[in-house]
């Protein structure tokens, strides 16, 4: 423990800070969070009323995570680690570990309704994770609080469907012989968990839009957009708003999918009226009465409006 209070101060004295994410991180915990490394206080628990109200504003995400937090649970569970999901103020609210190994984490403090952000233990992968808005992995040492280096944390950042950091998801490992590959491995499967629960508070968030994957970016991304019935995008995952350099409340100020994308569109209202026809004829095969039937019109009209593309 000495060792590793002896290491972080030599780090911080030399100035390695600049050249080092985790030297940057323990600078945080020094010089803005004033903590010490040695120190060995017990981890801050929310009173129950707190936790309580701390788990009811998280209600839509932890609706929309637990299925993805059963699954990883099963991946990295036979790891000898516990799955967590913490809110922005990094107070875990939900949690999946083995009952032989609750004793180790409840030790660490790793529990729901703790307190794990930078100001309050340091350098940690839920802590850290929030403080950079990153993907991150802890391995032992790299902790900030001497009493943390027992643990290695791969933890990455969830976002809503307005690209708003709300939440970490973590895997959390107290085995000293965890190697620099299984955690890698655990990392991975952590980014891959985190954006199928972003995947997921968005289709919540949009239940009768068309989700559309954005072309031009990696499918892993999680790079969505929402395209309601007049072909405007009404919402972008963080990734989509990033790629496209979308701002603000899509619901209020929706934009042409046809523009976003740079497809041709309809630009008249003529020409408008003729992409209606067009799908309302595709959907039923070509069956021109069938088509005229749904769009309330003669078959007449329908000729006539649709014109060439029917000789």
């Amino acid at each position: 423990m000495r060792a590793h209070h002896v290491a972080v101060e030599a780090a911080l004295a030399a100035g390695e800070a600049a050249r080092s994410a985790i030297v940057a991180s323990w600078n945080r915990s020094v010089r803005v969070h004033g903590l010490d490394p040695a120190l060995r206080r017990p981890s801050e628990r929310l009173t129950q009323s707190e936790f309580a109200e701390v788990t009811e504003a998280m209600a839509p995400v932890l609706h929309a995570a637990r299925p993805s937090l059963d699954r990883l649970f099963q991946v990295v569970g036979g790891l000898g680690a516990c799955v967590i999901l913490a809110d922005r103020h990094g107070v875990p609210v939900d949690r999946r570990g083995h009952p032989s190994e609750d004793l180790d984490f409840a030790g660490f403090g790793l529990w729901t309704g703790t307190r794990w952000s930078e100001a309050e233990a340091g350098t940690n992968g839920i802590g850290t994770c929030l403080a950079e808005g990153r993907a991150v992995t802890i391995c032992r040492d790299q902790h900030f609080l001497s009493a943390n280096i027992g643990l290695t944390c791969m933890s990455a950042p969830l976002h809503d469907a307005d690209g708003r950091l709300v939440a970490v998801l973590d895997v959390s490992s107290a085995k000293p012989d965890l190697s620099e590959a299984v955690a890698g491995l655990i990392s991975h499967a952590v980014l891959e968990a985190a954006r199928r629960i972003e995947a997921d508070l968005f289709r919540a968030a949009f239940p009768e839009a068309r989700l559309l994957l954005a072309p031009g970016l990696d499918r892993g991304a999680g790079a969505l957009l929402a395209v309601d019935a007049e072909e405007l995008v009404i919402g972008a995952t963080r990734a989509a708003r990033a790629h496209f350099g979308l701002k603000g409340d899509l619901t209020r100020r929706p934009v042409p999918a046809a523009d976003l994308l740079g497809v041709a569109s309809a630009n008249t209202l003529e020409a408008g009226e003729r992409a209606v026809m067009a799908r309302a004829l595709a959907r039923v095969g070509g069956n021109v009465s069938a088509a005229a039937r749904d769009l309330g019109i003669s078959r007449a009209t329908f000729h006539r409006k649709l014109g060439n593309r029917l000789r």
